[in-house]
């Protein structure tokens, strides 16, 4: 059956190939007519007319929705563009290291603590709920994290004048960091936590200082024990590690600056006392921490000056009481070499001043020297040469109205009134 139909086929098929090659395919194409290239840009200068005389056209039958149509628009692509980056630079790159959950409560309690419309009540409430849900997972109640969400709830208080409330959180964060050191301290030398945690204690005692000071507490006395505190925690972990050496892990103590800035903090307090006895080897224990090419080093030599020309022989039961007792005591000199020694410190600020050039001079070395040109002035004025004081509080007033330190101008301009005065009583 299959046999007949085959053989058939092929005939067929052989003649109708045959037929097409006998005629050949005609080109279609080729009888269109050839179009000259455009230039691209030439069409470019084309769109760009052509969209140019739309606008203008526009422009000119809606004078007022056209430009506002724009700025919608504009308006529209800037916040497509602004709208992710704010989330992800102001929203979650600071809660990356949270858990969401916490980080959830955490946002709600920036969200009520900042601003001008701030709600302590409410943010007060999330951010206990953040450190609630914390705990519950698991987290390092002693880690960065937690302990810098504790200090954000007393800086909230503090920016809404609750000292009293900012004091009581900041005291509880510091106990619980100097008994964690004291109980678990031992069993975490080498990971580094406790160097962590105790420089943490430090910190909290310097702003429980600054917080107890404050004109609206006036807690001197609770001032003064934190700074002493924060001083002596400074410098009995340095003891240590230089008699037993630092451990595997333990991580570096505080450098220079942060040690120097909590001995000045110290010494400020008491300054402010009239305790200048004490303030003077603070400031010069933090100018022996200060790098020498630093215009910080000035301010240091200034307050030693200051504080030699006005101090008096301390009362040795208050000096065994106040002083800490890593500070070595300093004998009473007499009234004049007092007087030297701070002549000399004015000196050296101004040499120092000179010495020190841009980028590493700053403004606080501009009014360094006329605050030690001042100074000098005063000593001078306490030895009754007054040609010599009028001459120096006069470049005070010059030096300070060259800078725009309008303090120091006015300071030198009573004391120029106050010889005045003087000399025309005598």
């Amino acid at each position: 059956m299959f046999s007949r139909a085959i053989p058939l086929a092929a005939p067929r098929g052989c003649a109708r190939f045959a037929q097409t090659q006998q005629h050949p395919q005609v080109q279609i194409f080729a009888k269109l007519p050839s179009r000259a290239r455009i230039p691209i840009q030439q069409c470019t200068r084309k769109r760009d007319a052509s969209t140019l005389a739309s606008a203008k056209k526009l422009l000119k039958e809606s004078p007022i929705l056209f430009p506002l149509a724009s700025v919608c628009i504009l308006v529209g692509l800037s916040g497509l563009i602004y709208l992710p980056y704010y989330y992800n630079t102001y929203i979650v790159a600071p809660y990356h290291k949270f858990p969401e959950p916490v980080a959830k409560k955490l946002r709600r309690a920036i969200y009520f603590s900042s601003g001008s419309n701030v709600d302590v009540r409410e943010a007060n409430k999330y951010f206990r709920q953040g450190l609630q849900i914390a705990d519950e997972i698991g987290m390092d109640p002693f880690s960065d994290e937690i302990i810098g969400v504790k200090i954000s709830i007393a800086a909230m208080f503090e920016r809404v004048h609750h000292y009293n409330l900012a004091i009581e959180v900041l005291e509880i964060v510091r106990q619980d960091c100097f008994r964690w050191v004291a109980e678990l301290g031992e069993k975490h030398w080498n990971d580094g936590k406790r160097t962590r945690v105790l420089a943490k204690t430090v910190a909290l005692n310097v702003k429980l200082g600054e917080l107890y000071s404050n004109k609206y507490v006036q807690n001197e006395e609770a001032a003064e024990e934190r700074l002493v505190e924060a001083v002596e925690t400074i410098l009995k972990e340095k003891k240590r590690r230089e008699e037993k050496g630092v451990q595997a892990g333990e991580g570096e103590w505080m450098s220079d600056e942060e040690v120097g800035a909590s001995l000045e903090t110290l010494g400020h307090h008491y300054e402010e006392k009239n305790l200048h006895y004490l303030a003077t080897p603070l400031f010069l224990q933090a100018l022996a921490l200060c790098p020498l090419k630093s215009c910080h080093s000035i301010v240091l030599m200034n307050n030693l000056s200051i504080c030699l020309a006005q101090q008096t022989p301390p009362p040795s039961s208050s000096s065994s009481k106040s002083f800490p007792s890593d500070f070595p005591s300093i004998p009473p000199p007499s009234r004049a070499i007092i007087i030297d020694q701070a002549r000399e410190w004015a000196n050296k600020a101004l040499a120092s001043a000179a010495s020190i050039t841009p980028p590493e001079r700053t403004e606080e070395c501009d009014i360094g020297c006329a605050v030690a040109t001042h100074n000098l002035g005063e000593f001078a004025e306490m030895n009754g040469d007054i040609q010599e004081a009028r001459r120096r509080f006069q470049e005070a007033a010059s030096l300070a109205k060259a800078v725009g330190f309008t303090e120091g101008e006015e300071n030198a301009n009573k004391a120029l009134k106050r010889l005045k005065d003087s000399v025309n009583a005598s």
